[in-house]
C-alpha cells in the first residue's frame, strides 16, 4: 500500500493562511474561532458540543500524527470537522508552539454568558480580576476545573481567554466549565452576591488567614475567589468588594506564591470545606 501523502503542503494556501491569522487576537474575535494545539485539547474539543453545534470545525494533521492519534482524528471527522492531512512545514506555520504535536484544531469560541452562570447557581466559582498572563490564567482554569468549580470569571482588564497560550496551559478544561469573559469585576462581585455566593479575596497582604477560616468552618457554602493581578494583586477597591480578604498562609521562608499556586489553595480549601460534614455539598452529590 502506498504510503499516504498530504493534501497541504504549502503554507500559502488559503486555508492555512486562515487558519494562521487566529493566532491574532483580531481575527479570532472577527471569526469567532481559535486554536487548540495537541492531542489534549484536541479530544476535547472534538468531544465538546455547543449551541451551533461541535466546537471543533477544522483540524489539521501531519500524516505522522493522523496515524499516531487515529483515534483523536476519527472523533474529528464524526463530530463533523473537516480533517485535512498537512505537510509537517504547513503544521510549523500555523502552530504557535516551538515544538509542534501535529495537531492543530481550529475551535468556535465557547465562551457562557455570565447571566447563565448566574442562573446555574454555582457554588465554587474563581474570577480572574486583572490578570495578564496567558499561561497563568490558563493554569487558574485548569486548577478551577480540578478542584470541581462550577465556572470561571474572566473580567473586562484580563487576557483574552482565546490567546493559545491560555488555551495550551488549561490543557483541555477550557473545554469542561463554563467561562465568562468580559464582565466588569464590580458586575461580577454584584451579580455572584446576588445569587447567594460569598466573595473572598485572595491577597498576600489580607487581614484573615485561610487556615482560620477552615478552622472556623466559614468556607462550606457557595463561594467566589477572585485573584488579582500577577505583579501587583488585588487594588484596594476590589478588595473592598469582597466579604473578606483572605491570605494564604506562609509557614516557610518563601516570599509569596504565585498567581497559580494561590489558586490552586484557594479552590482546594473551598472544595474541602465545602464536601465536609455541613458544608453545601457532599462527596456522593452527583
Amino acid at each position: 500500500m502506498p504510503p499516504v501523502a498530504p493534501e497541504l503542503i504549502s503554507p500559502r494556501s488559503p486555508r492555512v493562511a486562515a487558519a494562521r491569522r487566529l493566532a491574532r487576537r483580531n481575527f479570532r474575535g472577527k471569526e469567532r474561532l481559535f486554536l487548540a494545539e495537541g492531542p489534549q485539547a484536541v479530544r476535547e474539543a472534538a468531544g465538546h458540543r455547543g449551541d451551533a453545534g461541535s466546537t471543533l470545525v477544522e483540524l489539521f494533521a501531519t500524516v505522522e500524527a493522523a496515524e499516531r492519534y487515529a483515534d483523536i482524528v476519527g472523533q474529528a471527522r464524526a463530530a463533523g470537522a473537516r480533517v485535512h492531512l498537512a505537510d509537517e512545514q504547513v503544521i510549523e506555520d500555523i502552530s504557535t508552539t516551538v515544538t509542534p504535536q501535529g495537531l492543530v484544531g481550529v475551535c468556535r469560541f465557547l465562551d457562557t454568558p455570565f447571566e447563565e452562570i448566574l442562573a446555574a447557581r454555582p457554588r465554587l466559582v474563581a474570577v480572574l480580576a486583572n490578570v495578564r498572563d496567558p499561561g497563568n490564567a490558563g493554569t487558574v482554569l485548569r486548577c478551577a476545573d480540578a478542584a470541581g468549580a462550577e465556572a470561571v470569571v474572566l473580567t473586562d482588564a484580563s487576557v483574552d481567554l482565546y490567546n493559545p497560550k491560555a488555551v495550551r496551559a488549561s490543557v483541555g478544561s477550557l473545554f469542561h466549565l463554563p467561562v465568562a469573559v468580559g464582565v466588569p469585576v464590580e458586575r461580577a462581585v454584584a451579580g455572584l452576591k446576588a445569587a447567594g455566593v460569598r466573595i473572598l479575596a485572595a491577597d498576600g497582604a489580607g487581614s484573615d488567614d485561610l487556615d482560620d477560616e477552615l478552622d472556623q468552618g466559614t468556607m462550606g457554602g457557595p463561594t467566589a475567589w477572585v485573584f488579582g493581578n500577577e505583579a501587583w494583586g488585588l487594588p484596594e477597591e476590589t478588595r473592598a468588594l469582597a466579604d473578606a480578604v483572605v491570605r494564604v498562609p506562609i509557614h516557610g521562608k518563601a516570599e509569596s506564591l504565585n498567581l497559580a499556586t494561590a489558586a490552586a489553595v484557594c479552590l482546594y480549601a473551598s472544595a474541602r470545606a465545602q464536601r465536609a460534614s455541613g458544608g453545601c455539598r457532599s462527596v456522593t452529590e452527583s
